[in-house]
């Protein structure tokens, strides 16, 4: 367990990573003795100082709850992070591409809550009831540690990864569609590079929101209405360049899509 004092160092030099676009060196080579707890306590407080600054907070995204995405990292657990208000796009839009570092883009279905959802012992059944509707949307991914040889220490005191997301598409009721079935194509520049179906997420994309609902709720903490909620990745990271065009086709959901100037 890392002290106090180490817990806001690390908090602060991620702040200034965000600011520079320069990633630091992985946390668990420099401590490691740096525990899941620990890298929990910086988000928490990344998120604070970044709430102080006059962010808010609007939602939360859910990372690695695929094989494909678990594959990808050499990680096997979920994780989440916080999503700001300047964190939400609409599709069509022209993101700056220097804004990220090393973006790369990932499929997933978002959900936004009617009621609030607290743990423990959030089912499956009551993210379901407790939905309004849920959307396509694609996740920008951002690193503010280096990449090669990230733990899931080092992802979640990342935010988990997370950096932008672009919303578009058809909004459904989710007792509209069998979501487990929702499936989507993801191109770069007219070439499919993945394709995938939403029940690679824990069996269904609602699973990753009641575990993170009893996950939070150990720190007394609960999503809230009105809260978008990214369930996770159903396909493998893309990674982008500048002038790349991105488009995800969900078939009868419609279509999300970006383009990185």
């Amino acid at each position: 367990m890392l002290d106090t004092t180490t817990i806001r160092a690390i908090a602060d030099e991620l702040l200034e990573a965000g600011r520079t676009r320069t990633p630091v060196p992985l946390l668990t080579a420099r401590y490691p003795d740096m525990t899941v707890e620990d890298s929990y306590a910086v988000q928490r407080l990344w998120r604070q100082r970044n709430e102080a600054a006059g962010r808010t907070l609007v939602g939360r995204k859910i990372g690695l709850t695929s094989r494909a995405m678990q594959a990808a990292t050499g990680i096997t657990e979920p994780d989440y992070g916080s999503i700001f208000d300047d964190m939400v796009l609409e599709t069509g839009c022209s993101v700056e591409w220097e804004r990220y570092t090393g973006p790369r883009v990932e499929v997933e279905l978002a959900f936004v809550l009617k009621d609030d959802l607290t743990g423990p012992g959030c089912t499956l059944f009551d993210v379901l009831n407790a939905t309004d509707y849920v959307v396509p949307a694609l996740e920008i991914l951002d690193s503010r540690i280096e990449m090669t040889g990230r733990t899931i220490v080092d992802t979640i005191s990342d935010n988990a990864a997370m950096g932008a997301m672009v919303v578009g598409g058809r909004p459904v009721r989710p007792d509209a569609v069998d979501l487990r079935w929702v499936a989507a194509l993801l191109y770069r520049n007219q070439v499919v590079e993945e394709t995938g179906v939403a029940a690679g997420v824990l069996d269904h994309p609602a699973a990753g929101v009641h575990w993170l609902a009893n996950k939070i709720a150990a720190h007394g903490d609960g999503l809230k209405v009105g809260d978008i909620i990214l369930a996770g990745s159903f396909t493998r990271p893309v990674a982008v360049d500048r002038g790349d065009t991105i488009h995800a086709d969900y078939g009868p959901l419609g279509a999300v899509t970006c383009h990185f100037h």
